[in-house]
């Protein structure tokens, strides 16, 4: 399981790196502004999609299609149906939206990477192997988290704050285990 997982942490970040490499050949090809012709099928002629970047007072089929695609006499029909569109665009904050959404992407990567490798070997280290093996009818009434500051504190090759950080997520499993035992109880005297 712990190769699966880092296989996947590092194909995402591959694909990540990949997605930023394409990203920065796009905008150096690019520009933000343009204007967009699109001309349906006219006589023998299929439809087109024409890109330019110009101004947005020029932004029409006569400064935007080339080469012009019919003879002379009908250019101005052909003009006619096509529709032109200005478009602006930001490619800094697409940009900067990008790295935003990758780097949280990271993040979470790395935390499922702790969740799936790293805390176990800590509990085990912590709280001792027995403790790790109960099955859910065990923890019942007990509170098998409840000594979780004496041993984290007395616990002098960890850092202060991962102490802490270990402690608040004791206590957060201990609040949710009584939290389900009120919930069931509840749901006892209701039925």
């Amino acid at each position: 399981m712990a190769a699966g997982c880092g296989a996947r942490v590092s194909l995402g970040f591959l694909l990540a790196l990949v997605a930023l490499a394409a990203l920065g050949a796009e905008a150096k090809n690019s520009e933000d502004v343009r204007c967009k012709c699109i001309c349906p099928p006219y006589k023998d002629h299929s439809g087109h999609i024409y890109n330019k970047n110009v101004s947005q007072k020029d932004c029409d089929c006569l400064h935007v299609v080339e080469p012009m695609p019919v003879p002379g006499p009908d250019v101005e029909a052909y003009c006619l149906r096509c529709e032109c569109k200005y478009e602006e665009r930001s490619s800094v904050t697409i940009k900067v939206t990008i790295i935003i959404y990758l780097s949280i992407l990271g993040l979470l990567l790395l935390y499922m990477v702790y969740l799936t490798l790293v805390e176990p070997i800590l509990k085990r280290r912590l709280f001792g192997h027995s403790q790790l093996i109960q099955s859910d009818d065990d923890i019942g009434d007990h509170q098998p988290f409840a000594n979780a500051h004496d041993v984290l504190a007395r616990s002098r090759s960890r850092a202060n704050v991962l102490n802490k950080v270990e402690y608040a997520q004791q206590r957060w499993k201990l609040q949710v285990q009584e939290q389900r035992k009120s919930v069931f109880d509840r749901h006892v005297v209701l039925s």
